[in-house]
């Protein structure tokens, strides 16, 4: 394959391939029709018939040369399957271009300490669950370990303990590093109400930001309605890229929750 694309890459080899697409042609015409002169025609010819793009048919003093289809049906088949791929995974494609827009958004504003403080952001859901079971995903580890994670984000810790002085404690890895939040809970009324608090630390273990969570569940029609108030406070100018992401972030976090409420009804 690698020699397919090589030689498709030359913008004459390429031409060549067009010519002879519509019948076969001797050295010296594709020489005339390509503009090339005769030597480089036969190098690019020997270089797509290495390929197995073209087949040499010698005929008495002449050469004539044909195209064969077989490799570029199997490079076309491969390019659809990339394609489709593509098109059909191209939210996340368009998750990186949000949150590139936020962080430029934000750029001109975060070059204090506490350029962001008192921000808020509501997220709501209606699962199909029980309220109980909505509860047991936010407070058992495991299950909370299941769906709180960003894609490409693996969790390595993830406590969140329902009852006040509860310790809250997440952390993220990647093949970049680690990310790791520290706090404690204020308030648990199960299964309705969690209020905890999530210090954001950088690699020194120095706060970046605060965020302060107060999540509610209440009975719905077919299951739970979910809410979710953040709002943080001790911003410093560097917590930046964390903060143009939480928007885009609880988004796709509460679609894993989405699906893991789902399956465990499945179970």
């Amino acid at each position: 394959m690698e020699k397919i694309v090589s030689a498709l890459a030359d913008s004459a080899r390429w031409r060549i391939l067009e010519l002879l697409a519509e019948r076969p042609r001797s050295v010296g015409e594709l020489a005339e029709l390509t503009g090339l002169r005769q030597p480089q025609t036969s190098k690019h010819l020997q270089t797509l018939a290495n390929a197995g793009l073209v087949t040499v048919f010698p005929l008495g003093q002449r050469r004539v040369y044909a195209m064969e289809p077989a490799p570029l049906i199997e490079i076309g088949a491969r390019l659809r399957l990339l394609i489709e791929a593509a098109q059909a995974n191209s939210g996340e494609r368009d998750v990186v271009a949000r949150y590139q827009a936020a962080i430029e958004a934000d750029a001109a504003k975060a070059d204090r300490d506490r350029w962001a403080d008192g921000r808020s952001f509501l997220f709501e859901r209606t699962l199909q669950a029980p309220r109980d079971l909505v509860w047991r995903h936010f407070t058992d580890a495991a299950l909370l370990a299941s769906w709180w994670a960003p894609p490409s984000l693996t969790v390595s810790e993830c406590v969140l303990e329902p009852r006040p002085g509860g310790r809250a404690v997440l952390e993220y890895r990647d093949a970049e590093g680690r990310y790791r939040s520290e706090g404690r809970v204020h308030a648990a009324d199960e299964p309705k109400r969690l209020v905890f608090d999530l210090s954001v630390l950088d690699g020194a273990g120095t706060i970046s930001f605060t965020g302060h969570y107060h999540i509610e569940l209440k009975e719905a029609e077919g299951g739970t309605a979910l809410g979710l108030r953040l709002h943080i406070s001790e911003t410093t100018a560097e917590a930046l890229p964390y903060i143009a992401g939480i928007e885009t972030g609880w988004r796709q976090v509460l679609d894993n929750l989405t699906q893991a409420v789902n399956a465990a009804m499945r179970a």
